[in-house]
């Protein structure tokens, strides 16, 4: 089934209000085994990811924080596609993601609800809104790896 563009981006203003209004996974998380704060200064959004891994998979996963809706419909989606994800598996899908929203034709890939956030790739300026969460789980992730080496 193909939507047409103007179906596409009336579900796609559906999916970010409803994740903006009703974040999934807004919460802190003290038990956190890796966590990270992201900023966007060009709009002011602020976030921190939590993500609780065990055997290098995303057992939980949550953030808190404030922005635009299209950066905390992004949070919110993203806290679901990666949850129960191996860390190779979340580093392959932050990788797509990035492809999808700065690419004309990103690579073919069923990324599910997440498919919505490509409409962000028509406002470049939106861009950076749509990937803070996943640049700041990137970062949480990566920056225990890299601190786990020097150890």
């Amino acid at each position: 089934m193909s939507l047409e563009n103007g179906d596409l981006r009336e579900l796609y203003q559906e999916v970010i209000f409803d994740h903006n209004r009703s974040p999934r996974n807004f919460k802190e998380m003290p038990d956190a085994t890796h966590m990270a704060q992201g900023h966007n200064p060009l709009c002011g959004d602020q976030l921190t990811i939590y993500a609780q891994l065990k055997d290098g998979v995303v057992e939980k996963i949550s953030f808190i924080g404030h922005g635009c809706a299209i950066s905390t419909a992004s949070a919110s989606l993203m806290t679901e596609a990666v949850k129960g994800k191996t860390v190779e598996e979340v580093e392959a899908l932050f990788n797509d993601m990035h492809a999808m929203l700065t690419e004309a034709q990103p690579e073919a890939r069923d990324f599910g609800k997440l498919e919505v956030l490509s409409g962000v790739r028509e406002f470049p300026a939106r861009v950076k809104c749509a990937t803070l969460a996943w640049h700041t789980l990137h970062n949480a992730i990566t920056q225990a790896r890299d601190t786990a080496r020097t150890e």
